[in-house]
């Protein structure tokens, strides 16, 4: 990839983006974030190089900021490094629809990625994350540093898996699942859409969509 990217959002995530991007030797251009509390971010027309986020990498005005956005595409990738994930599934809207384009990947190099995986478009994968063998990796997902989704396991769009966590070899993850770090999800098991795993957690039975579980043995806490 020689283009370079804009990463929208400046927190946390995005500067776990950016240091992946970096280890790749890919030139980040700057970045676009909405936090008002940053006192001397300017939108639109004015924004400009108002402050910095590590690496000498700018952030450069808001997520709306269209002379910004008309880069992307011919001239520029995009990352949205954002994890509330309304705002993150909005941006990704609005550069499907906007700009016809979908977000590129942040794998950190430590990742490891079985040949026979598959994955989408538009995820983060940070150090130590494993892909096994046959595993599906939807779009938009976070797996933070050492994740591990064992082989034939399928995570689908929007999920967020913590740092530590084990998805079991043929376990199925659906839209927008929340795994807390150092959880497990024993093999086969399926968690439903929006459903969410507390840390540390041991799922040994299916999880309903929208319903929480927490503990070893995991038990549900809010039941659907």
């Amino acid at each position: 990839m020689t283009k370079p990217v804009l990463i929208f959002g400046a927190g946390a995530l995005g500067k776990v983006a950016l240091e992946i991007f970096l280890k790749n030797d890919v030139v980040v251009y700057g970045f676009l974030d909405d936090d008002k509390a940053r006192p001397h971010l300017k939108t639109g027309a004015e924004a400009g190089v108002e402050e910095e986020v590590g690496a000498s990498v700018p952030v450069l005005g808001s997520t709306t900021a269209e002379e910004y956005l008309d880069l992307i595409g011919e001239n520029c990738e995009a990352f949205v490094a954002i994890e509330q994930r309304a705002k993150q599934a909005n941006l990704v809207a609005m550069l499907r629809e906007q700009k016809n384009v979908v977000p590129i990947n942040a794998i950190h190099p430590s990742a490891i990625i079985a040949e026979s995986a598959t994955l989408g478009y538009g995820n983060l994968m940070n150090t130590g994350v494993s892909l096994g063998a046959g595993a599906t990796l939807g779009n938009h997902c976070i797996l933070h540093a050492n994740a591990t989704i064992e082989h034939e396991a399928v995570v689908k769009d929007f999920v967020q898996v913590g740092a530590g966590s084990v998805v079991g070899a043929g376990a199925k993850l659906q839209e927008a699942v929340f795994v807390g770090a150092g959880a497990t999800i024993i093999a086969g098991v399926a968690i439903g859409a929006g459903a969410s795993v507390g840390a540390g957690a041991v799922v040994l039975a299916n999880v309903k969509p929208g319903e929480a579980v927490l503990g070893n043995p995991a038990k549900v806490v809010n039941p659907r």
